[in-house]
């Protein structure tokens, strides 16, 4: 089981997915999200967590310019597959291979409306080294605040997520596995956060293709 109070193990791999997230993403620098419902009963669906210790923020990193797929045996990610609304990514940074369904949101919105952030993706990561699999962290595109946690919400449940900088990581590890499950049953999930400066951000990710990119990451980190 993932001990997510170590996450100190998943700082070198956080670049790697930030490279691969741009081959998903809006152009760099940062964007305006659109303004959703307001009310109260939107869906409001959050992945975070015990964040590791400050990563370089999204933003800095959007600036590596996109390089070629990498081939094995690099740091670089390699995409592998493509399912519905995830890609899939493997790398071996250091030589020990990680493995990675990716997505961005296919909706998303602030309040107060129109607050500029980064690109938001939501991860699930395999390292057979570490003995992490379907490890779920959030990169939120923005600093998060450092006094509340986030929160994913799908099909009626809720999973808090502890947050740092800009990224972060279930709560509680023990429930890491029921998220997993819900996420291949359900449609849509939904990521809430709290920014730094006091806006409240909702992503809603797509579920579309998740299971077989799950499946696909078990294939490609067996160990």
């Amino acid at each position: 089981m993932t001990n997510h109070w170590s996450n100190w193990r998943l700082m070198p791999v956080r670049p790697i997915l930030a490279v691969a997230a741009l081959s998903l993403a809006a152009p760099a620098g940062a964007i305006a999200l659109t303004h959703g419902p307001a009310q109260p009963s939107q869906p409001a669906r959050t992945a975070q967590a015990p964040a590791a210790k400050p990563q370089p923020p999204l933003q800095q990193l959007a600036q590596v310019p996109a390089r070629p797929p990498a081939t094995e045996g690099t740091s670089e990610p390699r995409l592998v597959g493509q399912y519905g609304d995830w890609g899939v990514y493997s790398a071996n940074p250091g030589g020990k291979k990680v493995c990675f369904a990716l997505a961005k949101p296919v909706k998303a919105w602030t309040e107060p409306p129109n607050r500029k952030r980064d690109p938001a993706y939501l991860f699930v990561s395999s390292r057979p080294a570490d003995q992490v699999k379907d490890e779920v962290s959030v990169m939120f595109g923005y600093p998060t605040s450092p006094n509340r946690d986030a929160s994913v919400e799908i099909s009626g449940a809720n999973f808090a997520v502890h947050t740092q900088a800009d990224g972060g990581w279930v709560k509680n590890a023990a429930e890491e596995p029921r998220l997993i499950e819900s996420m291949r049953k359900g449609m849509q999930m939904t990521v809430k956060g709290f920014s730094a400066r006091g806006a409240k951000t909702f992503d809603v990710y797509s579920l579309k293709g998740v299971s077989k990119a799950l499946d696909r990451v078990a294939q490609e980190c067996r160990n």
